[in-house]
């Protein structure tokens, strides 16, 4: 199976609006609201809100609901199930270092968008034949 033409466009869409993307790493969550307000009024309403610390998901859901214009991805999504909990909390995208068969799998049914990172040669040719123009 591969990624959707809509995935791919709302994955443009997000890159064309934010070329540069500010990579957030939360680590108290009370820091988590400010901040996205100050990049928000700064110009950067695309955020990545990484998922390598406890409070991370609260921290999405925080700034979902209370920064107005802040369009939130998530970024470290590293299996199917974190991915279909950041698309439940109403994240535009989703990033990862990676791309296992299970969450490309996962990816197909999601709301959200994935943008699938690759390393070498081969994991850019497998992710072009699963669809995946578009890759971290």
């Amino acid at each position: 199976m591969s990624q959707s033409r809509q995935a791919t466009s709302d994955i443009d869409a997000i890159m064309r609006q934010a070329p540069v993307i500010p990579v957030i790493v939360i680590d108290e969550l009370d820091k988590a609201v400010p901040l996205a307000r100050a990049l928000v009024r700064g110009g950067l309403e695309v955020l990545e809100i990484t998922l390598r610390t406890t409070v991370a998901m609260k921290a999405i859901k925080a700034i979902l609901d209370e920064v107005e214009g802040a369009i939130v991805g998530a970024g470290t999504v590293l299996t199917g199930a974190q991915l279909e909990a950041v698309g439940n909390l109403g994240c535009a995208f989703a990033v990862s270092p990676g791309a296992t068969e299970s969450l490309l799998d996962a990816a197909r049914d999601m709301p959200c968008p994935l943008l699938p990172g690759a390393s070498s040669a081969s994991e850019v040719m497998r992710l072009l034949e699963r669809g995946y123009v578009r890759q971290k």
